[in-house]
């Protein structure tokens, strides 16, 4: 079950990924975060209530607050360097942050087997050449490198954080909800001093109203990758949930290729097939 739970993880982030994408293409993208995970409180919060799950309040809500407040800075450093590219470069550096999860499970006595650990070489090193990495070409800022580092082993503190942060089903939403707040509230003050330095906030024809559904998909599919991993990391190994779970870029990558008609690259298709093995090793061992 921990690799059916960490590969919904990975469908549901690569999906919220390529969405929030797009959505960013026409607004501005820190908006696209405040407003997604505002909607998804919105519904946790009457989740909440209607579970009674505040019976489940403890210390370990300090690492639902804690990833929270990270994954908005992993957040804003990754689309700052993007911005700076090349994105061939930048995006599999993203996908480094999966170290912290691996690390966090080794410290804790982890030990997978060989036949594991095969599988976390190979599906890390395919998920990296799914993302496109650029080997020749314009050359690469010190800047963007550094984000997309700080972008990366943040979303793998989240990662690490979010898989703590309770022990209970409900206990889940009230962390999740207790998550998505205190991204609102981060996310919402990165956005006032933004747009005090001039930046805009929304596009050029006022709120994107009809963008609203598919904001709500980016934001629920984010929250509820977070609780599928959360679920996959109790259940199982973290070393593999985290690895299984960071397949996300592969999702992304197929779904450009499925609605929007992007050619793969030879390497990502390469990249895409040593993905699939490393999982069904994974699965298996």
């Amino acid at each position: 079950m921990t690799a059916f739970f960490a590969l919904a993880t990975s469908l549901l982030w690569g999906l919220a990924d390529f969405g929030g994408g797009l959505l960013t293409r026409r607004t501005p993208a820190l908006t696209v975060v405040v407003v997604s995970q505002l909607i998804a409180a919105v519904v946790l919060g009457l989740i909440v209530v209607t579970t009674g799950a505040w019976s489940e309040a403890g210390p370990r809500l300090w690492f639902a607050v804690a990833a929270g407040l990270v994954g908005p800075v992993a957040l804003i450093a990754f689309y700052q360097a993007l911005a700076l590219g090349p994105m061939g470069v930048v995006s599999p550096l993203g996908t480094m942050g999966v170290a912290v999860p691996v690390g966090v499970g080794l410290a804790l006595g982890e030990r997978p087997g060989l036949v594991a650990v095969g599988g976390i070489v190979i599906a890390v090193t395919g998920v990296v050449l799914a993302g496109g990495p650029q080997l020749r070409g314009a050359p690469v800022q010190r800047r963007a490198v550094l984000l997309a580092l700080v972008a990366a082993f943040g979303f793998g503190t989240v990662f690490a954080l979010i898989a703590e942060a309770s022990t209970t089903v409900s206990g889940l939403f009230l962390a999740l909800f207790v998550q998505r707040v205190t991204n609102v509230v981060a996310g919402g003050a990165a956005l006032c001093v933004s747009v005090r330095r001039g930046a805009r906030a929304l596009p050029d024809g006022g709120f994107p109203w009809a963008s609203l559904p598919a904001l709500a998909f980016v934001g629920l599919a984010d929250v509820a990758a977070n609780g599928t991993y959360s679920v996959a990391a109790q259940l199982g190994p973290v070393t593999i949930a985290a690895v299984l779970a960071s397949l996300y870029p592969v999702v992304t990558a197929l779904a450009a290729r499925g609605f929007l008609r992007e050619r793969l690259q030879g390497i990502q298709t390469v990249g895409a097939s040593l993905a699939l093995v490393g999982t069904v090793l994974l699965a298996t061992g």
